[in-house]
């Protein structure tokens, strides 16, 4: 039996809610219990059959210990493009931003479509990665959206979800009867909800800005069109949805209603629409260049509302490594996205440190309800619940620079960014996979 006491913490439970100085106890890679502050050690031992001695001790000197981060969508590039980022360098990546669990996306090449496709994955991912990785598969085959992948085999094969990434299935009848065999199996579908046609090629959000900058842009209807579209069809087919991205402010009144009507639906947003805004791209950085493009200010100001009250409930990286070459083109040209697993943490850090959301909402939205969405027990400190923590300090100031990530591609858009709030270990399975030195 190896047992760890973590001292001196504040402990973090998005579950409980709770906020407050204590002492975590974890037993063989699970948590045994969330101890309150002012315990007496030995006779907690006693009381426990512990032999003192047998236990090793941290001592977190008063630092956050917060369930560790489980982040959907995350893209490795194997196979097919392992230049641009592999299972060890996620890992190492991940691990360095207090991701303990990594879901991975089938937009690969080839995609993610097949039992056998699946299994390398899952093999590669467990030989190279010091974090959880747990596979999503292909909607259609080839993300082609024209036939639906074998979603059984799949799920046999150790497929948590199904998407078809930024490859919106277009033709609808397909799509319902994905979702209709998705439903019979209780499979979890994620989507990506935008209106192809019109969101083809875009480049920026249309308005002054896009405009002035000569950039070809999309409407936010076209989010809130492929929202309406998908929403009907969860209504018609009963399907277990997730929307990976909800960005503007159209597309809110119509998840709202959705959820209060009983259907089974969440809403994700990744971490850079919730932080930068479209005057972000004003001098043409192509790391600023993403899919869906990034929003005004006021959109930002709507989703952080919707996240507050829980209209919206996860937060992901959506982690899309591209390399230079595909980056160091002009705007309308270059490859969207961006890296983020290891600033994931320290940018959703700027919302609670602008008092826009608390920690406990945070660590809700970055662990507790992906995990809850995917049928974990992990993403919360309670008995039974795996170790896998992340111990940071919120407040310590630091500045990025992208040459010390760990993903094989460093296009991020906060390269040179003052940024607050460090990782300082992470651990799975009450083992540590990372330490700051």
């Amino acid at each position: 039996m190896t047992v760890t006491l973590f001292q001196n913490a504040r402990l973090i439970d998005p579950e409980a809610d709770t906020d407050a100085p204590g002492h975590l106890l974890v037993r063989d890679g699970k948590i045994d219990e969330a101890l309150p502050e002012n315990i007496e050690f030995e006779s907690m031992f006693r009381a426990r059959n512990i032999a003192p001695e047998t236990v090793t001790v941290i001592d977190c000197n008063n630092r956050y210990l917060a369930p560790g981060i489980v982040d959907i969508g995350v893209k490795v590039c194997e196979p097919g493009e392992r230049h641009k980022e592999s299972y060890r360098s996620a890992g190492l990546a991940a691990a360095a931003g207090g991701v303990t669990t990594i879901v991975t996306r089938p937009d690969t090449t080839p995609a993610i479509d097949t039992p056998e496709t699946l299994e390398f994955v899952r093999r590669r991912a467990n030989e190279a990665a010091p974090v959880n990785v747990l596979p999503m598969a292909a909607l259609t085959k080839g993300r082609e959206g024209r036939e639906m992948t074998e979603i059984g085999f799949l799920m046999d094969a150790g497929a948590v979800a199904f998407t078809d990434c930024d490859h919106v299935v277009s033709d609808t009848r397909v799509f319902s009867r994905a979702l209709t065999y998705a439903r019979s199996l209780g499979a979890l579908v994620i989507a990506h909800p935008q209106e192809p046609g019109l969101s083809r090629g875009a480049a920026a959000t249309s308005g002054k800005f896009a405009s002035l900058r000569g950039l070809p842009a999309v409407s936010p209807m076209a989010e809130r069109m492929g929202l309406d579209r998908d929403i009907a069809l969860i209504e018609m087919t009963g399907a277990r949805y997730h929307a990976d991205q909800i960005t503007t402010a159209r597309a809110l009144p119509a998840l709202k209603r959705a959820k209060a009507n009983g259907l089974d639906i969440t809403a994700g947003i990744g971490i850079h629409h919730l932080t930068l805004n479209e005057f972000d791209v004003a001098d043409y950085r192509t790391f600023f260049k993403l899919k869906p493009p990034l929003r005004p200010e006021s959109d930002r100001q709507a989703v952080i509302e919707a996240l507050q009250t829980g209209l919206i409930d996860i937060i992901s990286s959506m982690h899309t490594p591209q390399d230079e070459e595909s980056k160091r083109l002009p705007f309308e040209e270059a490859a969207s996205g961006a890296v983020a697993l290891e600033t994931l943490l320290p940018a959703a850090l700027r919302l609670y440190h602008s008092g826009q959301i608390s920690l406990n909402a945070l660590f809700r939205a970055l662990a507790l309800n992906p995990a809850k969405r995917l049928g974990l027990d992990s993403g919360r400190l309670a008995a039974g619940a795996p170790a896998d923590l992340v111990l940071f300090d919120a407040n310590a100031p630091f500045v990025l620079d992208r040459a010390t990530l760990n993903s094989k591609s460093r296009n991020t858009p906060f390269d040179g960014a003052r940024m607050q709030g460090r990782v300082l270990a992470t651990y799975v399975a009450g083992q540590a996979v990372y330490r700051r030195e």
